[in-house]
């Protein structure tokens, strides 16, 4: 395991007006938070959720990076890497 990211320059899209995990409303499922995928802006549910799509999702994709979405939070999660990445500026 890594200590650092080596994927921070695949960060693509780092803002969202979503405020929903796109397969929990699907399926009419609910969440915990939310995580936004870096690379194609999919927002899906963290791994307290019982689906765990943004999970799902780095394995079906391997985009390695999601940020919380969450208010307040800023922080970049690495799947590739399992490491905090960084935060997206303010």
């Amino acid at each position: 395991m890594s200590t650092t990211c080596s994927h921070l320059s695949e960060a693509r899209i780092v803002q969202t007006d979503k405020d929903y995990c796109e397969d929990c409303v699907k399926s009419g499922q609910h969440w915990v938070h939310l995580r936004l995928c870096l690379t194609c802006g999919y927002v899906g549910c963290c791994d307290s959720s019982p689906n765990r799509h943004a999970s799902r999702h780095y394995h079906e994709t391997d985009h390695p990076l999601v940020r919380s979405i969450e208010p307040g939070e800023r922080w970049i999660w690495c799947y590739a890497d399992q490491v905090v990445a960084g935060e997206v500026a303010p």
